[in-house]
């Protein structure tokens, strides 16, 4: 089951027209990620300490609308295993149940000299697929 957080739009994600600056998805989608992590219980920071980065390797993004100054918009995140290698988290920002904003992002993960790994096991079992 796909996981969901909530997240009030405040005057620093708008830009000149009032509504969301299309970068600021990429913030609200970091968010949902880490969240949906600590929801299967494994932090970012943890992981970090266990010498495991999890690193954006792609992302693809389709922009329908847009949230404004004090809409809470709902971030659903699910993640499948595309390769031993590669995940994807596969994630939109919702309006009132209106979809505002698609993206999937693929993540790789690397040891701390930078080097590909493996996604361990870890990760591998938060897959929803």
């Amino acid at each position: 089951m796909a996981h969901r957080v909530s997240y009030r739009v405040y005057y620093e994600d708008t830009d000149s027209l009032g509504v969301v600056y299309y970068a600021n998805y990429f913030k609200f989608f970091e968010r949902g990620r880490s969240e949906y992590l600590l929801a299967k219980g494994h932090d970012v920071a943890s992981l970090n300490a266990a010498g495991v980065n999890v690193v954006v390797h792609a992302v693809s993004a389709k922009f329908r609308k847009s949230a404004g100054l004090g809409d809470v918009v709902d971030v659903v995140t699910s993640f499948g295993v595309e390769s031993a290698y590669r995940g994807r988290f596969s994630q939109r920002v919702e309006l009132d149940g209106v979809v505002l904003v698609e993206a999937d992002v693929d993540v790789v993960c690397t040891n701390p000299e930078q080097t590909l790994i493996e996604l361990p096991d870890a990760i591998r079992a938060t897959a929803e697929d």
